[in-house]
C-alpha cells in the first residue's frame, strides 16, 4: 500500500472523493456493529410512519465515508483523524449512492495538522451531511 501524502506534499484545495451505494445490508451490518438498532434504520413498518416514510441509514454510517476519503486517500495512509464537526442536512435512504469529499482547507505544518471541509452527496447532488475534520496526515519516513 502506498503511503499517505505527507503535510509537505499537500496543498490547499487539493480534493478527493469516496462514492458508495447504500445498501439494506450495510444498514443492518452497521447496526450490529454499533448496537444501534434505532427503529428508524431497521424496521420498514415503523418507519413508514415517520417523516421520511421509510428506513433511512444511520447517519454515522455516512460520515464513515469521509473517512474512507480520508484514509485511503487524502491524505492516504497513516492519517490520524483527531477531530470531525457533522451537520446531518438530509436523509439517506436504501439505494442512495453517496460521495463523500474532503477537501484541504488549511495546513498547519508546525502542529502537523490539516483542516479538511468534508461533505456528502447523493446521486441528485443534495449535500447529505456537512462539516469540517482536523487531521494530522502521515511524517515522512
Amino acid at each position: 500500500m502506498k503511503p499517505g501524502k505527507t503535510i509537505d506534499q499537500l496543498h490547499i484545495g487539493e480534493t478527493a472523493e469516496f462514492t458508495k451505494t447504500v445498501t439494506e445490508t450495510d444498514i443492518y451490518l452497521y447496526a450490529g456493529i454499533t448496537g444501534d438498532f434505532n427503529p428508524a434504520h431497521v424496521n420498514e413498518v415503523y418507519a413508514s410512519n415517520t417523516f421520511f416514510k421509510t428506513r433511512i441509514a444511520h447517519g454515522m454510517l455516512v460520515a464513515g465515508f469521509i473517512s474512507a476519503a480520508l484514509a485511503n486517500q487524502l491524505p492516504g495512509p497513516g492519517t490520524i483523524y483527531l477531530k470531525q464537526d457533522l451537520s446531518f442536512r438530509a436523509p439517506v435512504r436504501i439505494g442512495d449512492t453517496i460521495t463523500g469529499q474532503v477537501e484541504v482547507l488549511e495546513l498547519n505544518v508546525e502542529k502537523n495538522r490539516v483542516r479538511m471541509k468534508t461533505t456528502c452527496t447523493n446521486q441528485e447532488g443534495v449535500v447529505v451531511l456537512a462539516g469540517e475534520a482536523l487531521v494530522s496526515p502521515p511524517k515522512a519516513a
